[in-house]
């Protein structure tokens, strides 16, 4: 699988530029406090970046050849999950002082916010995909799922509501620019089918992560150069640690999404 470079890669070349690059940032999320929590880049750093590549690609190209690439280029949106999974449920800040349907109402309103500047800067075809069954990985398993570790609900239930907002500011959006493609994708029902159904996509373990106990552990802790904490046979597994899928699960979704929601692009 042909990854995106990163656009603070060190070594990208201008074809690079021209043919695409991610501005992401692991652990973020639409909340401007989950950033600060994790000490990545926010959204708003994120989109510095995205002014940033159109300068270098004007200098590149020129203008007009760089405003086609900006408007032909399909952007993806992919942000959330922390918000819902680690910043209102774990820490206690916003739970001092939202209740879930107003905090996904603050997720919303910046969610609106990056979408219009996207715009503004020249963006016309953004993808925006959905929150999955973020109570069903298993980190949030062994930690509100009870001793079956069963998926959290609360969990859940928050991001099916974040979605249904999304989803109908992504159609408010294609009503209010008429040149432009917002795409809802929903990654949700795919994840959690891949999650009820593993063997039907060629997996045995659902619940747990690949590496150590796969209960718990993420990121550092899961480094794949530590053998005691690797994992030999990660194609077995949906995820790879406690909270993030493995490369083959990423392949069934991807696969899915583009499939479903490609045409729509064009």
């Amino acid at each position: 699988m042909e990854l995106v470079p990163a656009y603070l890669d060190p070594h990208l070349t201008t074809q690079d530029l021209l043919t695409g690059v991610s501005f992401a940032s692991g652990a973020s999320g639409y909340d401007p406090l989950t950033s600060k929590i994790t000490s990545v880049l926010s959204l708003s750093d994120q989109l510095e970046l995205f002014k940033d590549y159109i300068k270098k690609i004007k200098a590149a190209v020129g203008e007009e050849k760089a405003t086609a690439i900006l408007s032909k280029s399909v952007i993806i949106v992919c942000t959330g999950s922390d918000d819902i999974a680690n910043t209102y449920f774990i820490t206690p800040f916003r739970r001092l002082h939202y209740d879930v349907a107003s905090y996904t109402d603050l997720m919303l309103q910046s969610a609106s916010s990056f979408f219009h500047q996207l715009y503004a800067l020249g963006a016309r075809r953004i993808g925006v995909l959905s929150l999955p069954a973020i109570g069903c990985v298993p980190s949030q398993r062994t930690l509100f799922g009870g001793v079956a570790r069963g998926c959290s609900e609360a969990a859940n239930s928050a991001a099916l509501l974040f979605n249904s907002k999304l989803s109908s500011l992504i159609t408010s959006l294609g009503n209010e620019y008429s040149d432009a493609k917002f795409v809802y994708l929903d990654v949700y029902t795919p994840f959690l089918a891949l999650i009820q159904n593993p063997s039907e996509y060629g997996f045995e373990e659902a619940t747990k992560g690949c590496c150590g106990t796969g209960a718990i552990e993420v990121s550092v802790l899961c480094n794949p150069l530590s053998s005691k904490l690797s994992c030999p046979n990660p194609d077995k597994y949906i995820f790879w640690d406690s909270y993030h899928p493995t490369g083959n699960a990423y392949q069934v979704l991807t696969s899915r999404i583009i499939k479903d929601s490609l045409p729509k692009f064009f």
